[in-house]
């Protein structure tokens, strides 16, 4: 029997004494081993619960920025529909004045131009303003190229004429400005 006492105390583990006077207490290795197993499943699961919260609280921030750029191009492009229907008005006026030409038309002419005034300026105070790019360099981002035209007066790719004025709203383009644009002469051999 003295060896199975002796058995039992070489697999307990002693554990220090609670208290100040009490004796130390041994608990068998068995019971050890799963206490310690027990409590590394713990701490596995605590930092997959840390690193899950974490991951949480960085998608919820991302989410946030995203909803505030949204919000913010949403007020900032609200007009965008309502300027595209625009857009085919403003074209029929500036032709309509483009093509007064005779004397008895001035007041007919003169009010158009006030009106377009009005309308452009309506727009403007809504950061719509019109590409106009007679003269400058063609920029396929912000001119459609009707046509090609030799111009030997002009360096190549230089807009000409603008058929129909494009639009901007802030930094984003409405329509492209649709140009006739130069090209060197070709030359006979």
């Amino acid at each position: 029997m003295s060896n199975e006492k002796q058995q039992v105390a070489e697999d307990e583990v002693p554990l220090e004494a609670t208290g100040p006077g009490e004796a130390s207490k041994q608990v068998p290795q068995k019971i050890y081993d799963e206490i310690v197993a027990r409590c590394q499943e713990a701490e596995q699961k605590a930092e997959k619960q840390w690193d899950a919260a974490v991951r949480a609280r960085a998608e919820l921030e991302n989410y946030r920025r995203r909803a505030e750029r949204d919000l913010e191009n949403a007020h900032k492009y609200n007009t965008e529909k309502f300027a595209n229907e625009m857009l085919p008005i403003i074209d029929s006026l500036e032709i309509a004045y483009n093509t007064l030409t005779d004397e008895s038309a001035t007041a007919t002419r003169e009010g158009l131009a006030l009106t377009l005034k009005m309308f452009g300026d309506g727009l403007a105070k809504f950061a719509i303003v019109g590409v106009d790019p007679v003269n400058q360099p063609f920029d396929p981002a912000y001119h459609e190229a009707l046509s090609m035209v030799e111009q030997p007066d002009l360096p190549a790719n230089t807009v000409i004429m603008v058929v129909q004025k494009g639009y901007k709203i802030h930094d984003r383009l409405l329509r492209p400005a649709r140009v006739v644009v130069s090209r060197i002469p070709t030359t006979k051999e």
